[in-house]
């Protein structure tokens, strides 16, 4: 099955108000930056966005956010993005901050078909007990809190009795990513570090949509190369020369002149 469609606007044509993303990427390696910017366009408000941050101010994930697109994150940590915690912490933005491998992890499930799973991350803090800020109100008032989680005393691996807290699992109405190579059938490769969350935002999302640096046509992949099958992607966009090009880093440090 031929997943390629003619251009990014096309792809998340149907991205409506108030979906949940689900979205690949660390800081801004491995961001489908094409794909944001075409949700961007489209007018669509009210996002929910599932990812590792929100990328910086005015790029990746952070370009919604100066928009005011973004009804609610969940994610591990604010990053560099100001806007970010600004409009978190004003009131205009619900954060749920969640620790990085236990994120990973409930979008795996969500792709796995796995509803909860139980981790010993957390463990006799607020993340268990609740009480983690959610949303705030403009004078600084926590007015929507994280609720308290099932826990369970499990044996470790060391013989040891602890605590676990019960996860529940990310499905995303659409998951976003950015791939090295893809082909027409959706089957993708990741390069280096860029693979990063972009694998588990495939997974969870219901409808995957995947933007490509380079499109080979099926057969041309190693199948041993493969990171995401095609099961997971249901639409292909391929970027021209100068977008996938077009990678920015998030902060850049040099050493000065001898």
């Amino acid at each position: 099955m031929d997943k390629v469609v003619g251009s990014a606007a096309e792809a998340v044509a149907d991205i409506g108000s108030g979906s949940r993303l689900a979205v690949g990427g660390f800081g801004l390696c491995g961001i489908p930056s094409v794909l944001i910017d075409a949700v961007l366009a489209s007018g669509a408000d009210e996002l929910e966005a599932v990812s590792n941050n929100c990328g910086v101010d005015e790029w990746g994930l952070g370009r919604l956010l100066m928009a005011k697109r973004l009804r609610r994150m969940i994610s591990s940590y604010v990053g560099e993005n100001k806007e970010f915690a600004r409009q978190y912490l004003s009131g205009e933005l619900e954060v749920e901050l969640t620790p990085q491998g236990t994120l990973a992890e409930r979008m795996r499930a969500g792709g796995s078909g796995i509803a909860a799973f139980f981790t010993a991350t957390g463990g006799g803090t607020q993340v268990a007990e609740g009480g983690l800020p959610w949303r705030y109100d403009a004078e600084g008032n926590v007015v929507v809190s994280s609720p308290p989680k099932e826990t369970r005393k499990f044996t470790d691996a060391l013989g040891e009795e602890r605590e676990y807290v019960m996860e529940e699992a990310i499905v995303a109405d659409f998951g976003l990513v950015r791939a090295w190579k893809g082909d027409r059938h959706g089957n993708l490769v990741y390069r280096d570090s860029a693979r990063n969350f972009n694998p588990l935002a495939a997974m969870c999302g219901r409808t995957t949509i995947a933007e490509v640096e380079e499109l080979v046509e099926p057969g041309e992949l190693n199948p041993n190369d493969v990171h995401t099958p095609g099961v997971f992607v249901q639409r292909v966009v391929a970027l021209s020369p100068e977008q996938a090009a077009d990678k920015r880093i998030e902060k850049r440090t040099v050493r000065s002149r001898a």
